[in-house]
């Protein structure tokens, strides 16, 4: 398991691995149902607002009762398991969704999730078990060439990014 540690307020990566338990169905604001299968859900997004990576998982972490992004709403249906990120001034959500893409065993639940800003098919991706960081990070580097480090955060219930 990986060590927690400190995020930095820096601009930068980050994908949410989101553990759901049981079958559900949630309402995802104006795009829709979806049915939530037991397994992991990644989540690709950025952070170049205030406070960078660290303020944006913060956020996350905490939830909200008024939704504003369409992870808001899985969110609470779901265990945050662990944080992948990279502080770098690229914008690269739109590539690190399209590795989670092709993960084995990877679909997008719900055309559109977290991709309202762009033309991926969507920044949420399920995968029956959680993906290997070491995989993901194989293809994101021969996706782009050279990359920033990418770093693993353990989020440990109640104790946030510390």
């Amino acid at each position: 398991m990986a060590r927690p540690m400190t995020l930095r307020s820096a601009p930068g990566t980050y994908v949410l691995l989101i553990g759901v338990a049981a079958p559900q169905r949630i309402s995802v604001g104006r795009l829709g149902t979806m049915a939530l299968r037991p397994g992991t859900y990644a989540y690709a997004g950025s952070a170049f607002g205030s406070g960078g990576v660290r303020a944006r998982v913060e956020r996350h972490l905490r939830g909200t009762t008024s939704p504003h992004w369409h992870i808001d709403y899985l969110r609470p249906r779901g265990r945050m398991q662990h944080v992948w990120h990279t502080y770098d001034a690229a914008r690269r959500e739109c590539t690190w969704a399209e590795a989670l893409r092709t993960m084995p065993g990877a679909s997008a639940p719900l055309a559109g999730f977290g991709a309202s800003d762009c033309g991926c098919p969507a920044h949420l991706v399920y995968v029956p078990r959680r993906p290997s960081l070491a995989a993901f990070r194989e293809w994101v580097v021969q996706a782009t060439g050279v990359h920033a480090p990418i770093h693993v955060h353990a989020v440990e219930p109640d104790r946030g990014v510390g």
